[in-house]
């Protein structure tokens, strides 16, 4: 049984805060518009559940209105809404097996920037990489497919296939060229070094270094 005495609720139309009440007989459910005569009636939840009927108008608005509904900031109740689920669970669907047919259909060198840049060790067979990949977008399939078209993951893969393959050296006080030791940006304290090359690489500043990076990565 829900409780209901002194509920209030804000009105925008009115710009004031009203007192709602479920009373059958009455056509608002603010205590203000409501008759002398009004007889306010128990909410019970049966098992967890209460059905609202079409030809019970008021009772719907007292419901969607209540600060106790999740969709308030509640917490004591939500509306149960099958065909917006069904939809939403086809939408996810649907996001996910775009996802799985970008695994399928792009080539091979672009998922293995997208794998390098999320992190996963590339130096293995394509179907594991492909399988590590798979994981990925089943579990966040917008991510996944978005970061194809992102330059921040196409330089965070590079970055890190120079930083494997010994080009580079992600120190915690600055990136630096291995076979000179040369500086090539530093690194703040508690920063990131990968992040930290990856900002320097997207500016103008670091288009001379992004450049050196492609020619010997080749």
């Amino acid at each position: 049984m829900m409780h209901q005495k002194g509920i209030t609720v804000y009105d925008k139309k009115k710009d004031t805060i009203r007192e709602i009440r479920y009373c059958p007989n009455e056509a608002s459910i603010y205590r203000d518009a409501q008759s002398s005569n009004a007889v306010r009636q128990s909410v019970v939840f049966a098992d967890g559940r209460l059905f609202v009927r079409p030809d019970q108008p008021n009772l719907r608005e007292y419901m969607s209105l209540h600060p106790g509904n999740k969709a308030n900031g509640g917490s004591e109740f939500y509306l149960v809404d099958k065909q917006k689920k069904a939809r939403v669970d086809v939408d996810k669907e649907f996001l996910q097996a775009d996802a799985i047919m970008l695994i399928r259909q792009k080539p091979f060198e672009d998922l293995l920037a997208v794998a390098a840049a999320m992190g996963i060790n590339v130096d293995r067979e394509a179907s594991e990489i492909k399988h590590d990949l798979l994981m990925i977008a089943k579990k966040n399939p917008a991510n996944f497919i978005k970061s194809f078209d992102n330059p921040e993951v196409t330089m965070k893969a590079k970055i890190r296939m120079a930083s494997k393959y010994g080009i580079i050296n992600l120190g915690k006080d600055g990136v630096r060229w291995t076979d000179t030791n040369k500086l090539i940006v530093s690194v703040p304290a508690g920063k990131d070094p990968l992040d930290t090359m990856l900002r320097f690489c997207l500016t103008e500043a670091g288009t001379p270094t992004v450049e050196e990076l492609d020619r010997q990565l080749k």
